[in-house]
């Protein structure tokens, strides 16, 4: 099991201490798993709380006789007072590793490697037992990455925490134009009143080589919506959800989002495992009318990098057509047209007629009904006769209908057995009532 090894910092202007040992000056304390370490800004200043004793090295040899405060260099120290003796602290003057670092950075299309030449060396001191002490500096890694926050791509603040020495750190891959600062012993340089001592470098633009993207997309439906509410499957939401089963034609658009060294777009539409589009813009918009599984892949690249494919599924339904036999125009909002309920229809046509034959409506949306109006009079209660004429998008494209509207004639699909071809007459009942 790994040794838990705990660091506390104290802010210490000629308060820090340690069994019988304190500092004079700006100072910090830290606690090195069971080792006391006093970091100093200006000059090291020891002073003991017992008075006048003697000052050892950890090595064992004396420091210094009969004296209450001494001014070391780096090292271990302790004291005795007759026969009591103090536990060691060790003592170090901060030095700024600033100088002895050179740092790079180097693009890549899947991650980004940090250079490192020079070391921020860890502190290191004797123990009393002849054992080598360290603590090691810490550093961290700060930059802004872009990120999708499900909407756009937008700079995310991201850290990563280490020791420093001569090497090389992977950092994710870059794709904007990107400020890396490397700041080292944040902690100690806080409480000894230093500045934040962070190196910058910055990605500039022409360096970005990485790209990605996020595919979205946005159904454009037909009509507000109490205008299709009597279409089975459109989209409630118009955001498109993969997998998602829908009526055609349905129009989407299709968006990459690409981050900013995206140069090339590939777009590639399959009904099942045939490709039926491609594209090469950005934004592609597509309809899809007849029924079945679609898969959309898109795949950006630039001449160095490209992403792996994103994509969706559409799954457009085969067409279908029902017609209610009432309906009641008395204004409550409720069944106050006569409309059928359909779904994936490329064509549409009613015709309504009174009872003496003569045609009183007609209408070629499917998304739309009678309001139980002839010109700008309410029509009479009772039974109406329609005749409807549809061609589902699963009909094939030289569907062809097997009969005339003939008023007064019956009829449900003129044959069962043709798919997507729809021949319906009947009668509807228009009741007012109340509200």
């Amino acid at each position: 099991m790994k040794k838990l090894v705990t660091s506390i910092f104290l802010l210490l202007t000629a308060v820090c201490y340690a069994s019988d040992i304190e500092c004079v000056g700006t100072a910090t304390q830290v606690v090195n798993g069971k080792d006391t370490l006093f970091i100093f800004k200006e000059e090291v200043h020891l002073r003991s709380t017992r008075g006048y004793v003697n000052w050892y090295n950890t090595d064992g040899t004396l420091y210094m006789s009969n004296a209450d405060e001494i001014y070391p260099d780096d090292g271990g120290f302790y004291i005795q007072d007759g026969t009591y003796e103090s536990s060691p602290v060790y003592v170090f003057l901060y030095s700024d590793p600033a100088a002895d670092l050179d740092l790079t950075l180097e693009p890549e299309c899947q991650a980004t490697t940090l250079r490192v030449k020079g070391d921020v060396a860890p502190l290191e001191y004797m123990r009393k037992d002849g054992s080598k002490g360290t603590y090691a500096r810490a550093c961290s890694i700060n930059y802004n990455a872009l990120s999708w926050n499900g909407e756009a791509w937008t700079d995310s603040a991201a850290q990563v925490k280490n020791t420093l020495h001569e090497g090389n750190y992977i950092l994710p891959a870059l794709y904007g134009p990107t400020e890396v600062k490397i700041c080292y012993d944040a902690d100690i340089r806080i409480a000894l009143g230093l500045d934040s001592a962070c190196y910058r470098t910055e990605l500039i633009a022409e360096d970005v080589i990485a790209v990605n993207m996020e595919l979205t997309s946005l159904a454009t439906a037909r009509g507000v919506e109490g205008e299709k509410s009597n279409e089975r499957n459109r989209p409630t939401s118009q955001k498109l959800i993969a997998g998602s089963e829908y009526s055609g034609p349905l129009e989407v658009a299709f968006y990459s989002n690409p981050t900013p060294a995206v140069q090339f777009y590939n777009w590639t539409i399959y009904k099942a495992t045939q490709v039926i589009a491609t594209r090469a813009d950005k934004d592609v918009r597509y309809v899809f009318s007849e029924p079945g599984s679609y898969r959309v892949v898109c795949k950006v690249n630039n001449p160095l990098c490209m992403t792996d494919s994103s994509e969706v599924t559409v799954n457009i339904s085969e067409s279908y057509l029902a017609v209610p036999n009432v309906f009641t125009p008395n204004g409550d909002g409720k069944n106050d047209e006569f409309r059928v309920a359909y779904r994936s229809l490329r064509e549409f046509h009613c015709w309504v007629y009174n009872r003496w034959g003569k045609l009183v409506y007609e209408w070629t949306d499917p998304a739309k009904g009678w309001d139980g109006m002839i010109g700008n009079r309410e029509a009479a209660e009772g039974a109406y006769f329609y005749v409807i004429r549809a061609l589902g998008t699963d009909a094939a494209k030289d569907a062809k209908y097997m009969m005339k509207p003939i008023y007064n004639k019956k009829k449900s699909n003129a044959d069962e057995s043709v798919i997507g071809i729809y021949e319906l007459s009947g009668d509807i009942n228009l009741l007012r009532g109340k509200k």
